[in-house]
């Protein structure tokens, strides 16, 4: 079992910026996938971003333009960089990794967003 260390989470004011981090704790040579969900209060969990091995990147319509999703060489960490945040983007963001058949989720990490 895997848990990703995740990081970089706040309170900020609407139009701001933060940038998400998220670690996994050994090597990876085999994930295949890299991404974040989001969750905010009385809502299902909302897929925004993913990132490829091979460096191919998707965002959800409601983050697109504002969102960037990055990770290192090593593929042992990723990023999320968070421009022009909304209110709606409060939410708990989760990292996760896909290894083969398996995804591993890091703990989870606060955004709030303030008007």
């Amino acid at each position: 079992q895997v848990q990703l260390v995740e990081s970089g989470g706040g309170l900020v004011q609407a139009g701001g910026s933060l940038r998400l981090s998220c670690v996994v704790p050994r090597r990876t040579f085999s994930i295949n996938v890299a991404g974040w969900y989001r969750q905010a209060p009385g809502k299902e969990r909302e897929w925004v971003a993913s990132i490829s091995s091979g460096g191919d990147t998707s965002y959800a319509e409601s983050v697109k333009g504002r969102f960037a999703i990055s990770r290192n060489n090593a593929k042992t960490a990723s990023y999320l960089q968070m421009n022009s945040l909304k209110t709606e983007d409060t939410a708990v963001y989760y990292c996760y990794v896909g290894e083969g058949i398996t995804y591993y989720w890091g703990q989870g990490t606060q955004v709030t967003v303030s008007s």
